[in-house]
């Protein structure tokens, strides 16, 4: 018997086994055995089998590479957003985009580069005043373009969504900070720009 016909067999095994404890109501008790880091690499590798790699161009131009090298038609500061956000899978506050203003002016620089040096100043200073609503309609805007082109299901990996929070350290209150982030598994993104966007692989 080869080692792979046996892995086939444990892992007709363990599907015998989920059935049960599914049928049994006690996900308590399969989640337990899987783990909660191996329940997310189990998501990175479903989202790997069901949504397109996104490569960015030397000229900033975003492609669904599994989707006929399909475009995602944004705006340089639409562009400038989504970058600042794919570079800090972490997770970003919107009441803290002041932080990254130098590094999201970089951005908007390099997509926007007929742009008035002057204009693009301005533009960010709305986009990181917590009292204007710049950002949320930006990424509304960057929601609406991956709807257009995909499912529901699929976009909510592309779009900068609010899946992320955190308890804050050193208080006896629960204080949460308030995440925005871009699921997408970073392993099927690309770059071919000079933004320092990481490695992701």
């Amino acid at each position: 018997m080869t080692m792979e016909h046996t892995h086939e067999q444990m892992a007709a095994e363990l599907k015998t086994l989920v059935a049960q404890l599914q049928a049994a109501g006690r996900t308590d008790l399969l989640l337990q055995a899987i783990g909660v880091p191996m329940l997310e690499q189990l998501k990175v590798e479903a989202a790997r089998r069901t949504l397109s790699r996104l490569h960015i161009t030397r000229d900033y131009r975003f492609l669904l590479v599994d989707m006929g090298n399909r475009e995602v038609e944004l705006q340089p500061v639409h562009k400038a957003v989504y970058l600042l956000f794919l570079a800090h899978p972490e997770g970003i506050e919107f009441k803290r985009l002041a932080d990254y203003r130098d590094e999201l002016t970089d951005y908007y620089m390099k997509t926007a580069r007929l742009m008035d040096k002057d204009k693009i100043v301005e533009s960010i200073d709305h986009l990181v005043n917590p009292l204007d609503n710049a950002i949320h309609e930006k990424c509304s805007r960057i929601k609406s373009v991956f709807l257009s082109l995909m499912d529901e299901y699929a976009a909510s990996y592309y779009i900068i969504s609010g899946h992320a929070s955190q308890p804050m350290a050193g208080s006896s209150r629960v204080w949460f900070r308030r995440l925005k982030i871009i699921t997408l598994p970073r392993q099927l993104v690309s770059c071919d720009c000079s933004a320092n966007l990481g490695n992701f692989g």
